[in-house]
């Protein structure tokens, strides 16, 4: 997780399994790496492999959450609106780009340097389909699994618009959806002090939590 969490003891993955709860830490290609969808096919790749072995490690992914934050809550977004079988139970999401069409705080999509760029290969506003398929907010159905959205007022890399246009439009398909804007949180929760982060954990874990209990 992020940096804020580094020095947590216990480690923010321990406080998950001591909720009961299993914990899959997936690692995906990076822009360096293989160009969208590799990122996404990965995740998707390692839910195949976890369900397959299920019964062997005890776990049921039918009742998977997918949490993420900032690119990895982009790609858990994608994840919980895209993967059928099995449907996932839910989505939290820190600060995660929704769409990569609109030109958003600091991202336009006619720049080739943006991550969101070098993600898809090009600008997205060279590939619009391609940026299209890429963008969670794109890709709502009635069907989506419940989401939370967290996301600071004052994010200078991700616009906090992308997480009110996606709580938005899932709203609109009847979703179910909560979203918490953190009131002077930078990205990555710089600015905020360590006990909020704390809160804003546990409040998440919580909403995990009663998913799948």
């Amino acid at each position: 997780m992020g940096m804020r969490t580094r020095q947590w003891s216990p480690r923010p993955f321990a406080r998950i399994a001591a909720a009961g709860l299993a914990v899959a830490c997936v690692d995906y290609r990076l822009s360096g790496e293989g160009t969208f969808p590799a990122p996404l096919d990965d995740l998707r790749a390692a839910l195949r492999w976890l369900t397959l072995r299920s019964a062997e490690l005890g776990i049921d992914t039918g009742r998977t959450v997918v949490w993420g934050e900032s690119a990895g809550g982009h790609l858990a977004s994608l994840l919980a609106l895209t993967h059928a079988d099995p449907p996932l139970a839910g989505a939290v999401v820190w600060y995660g780009p929704s769409d990569l069409t609109t030109a958003r705080g600091c991202f336009t999509p006619e720049d080739a340097a943006t991550p969101e760029a070098l993600m898809l290969g090009t600008a997205p506003a060279a590939a619009p389909e391609r940026a299209r398929v890429a963008s969670p907010l794109a890709r709502i159905h009635a069907d989506a699994p419940p989401f939370l959205l967290v996301h600071g007022d004052e994010d200078t890399m991700v616009d906090c618009s992308h997480s009110q246009a996606l709580a938005s439009a899932l709203e609109k398909a009847g979703s179910s959806v909560e979203l918490w804007t953190v009131q002077g949180a930078d990205h990555g929760w710089h600015g905020l002090p360590d006990n909020q982060v704390e809160e804003l954990f546990t409040r998440s874990l919580a909403f995990a939590h009663r998913l799948v209990a």
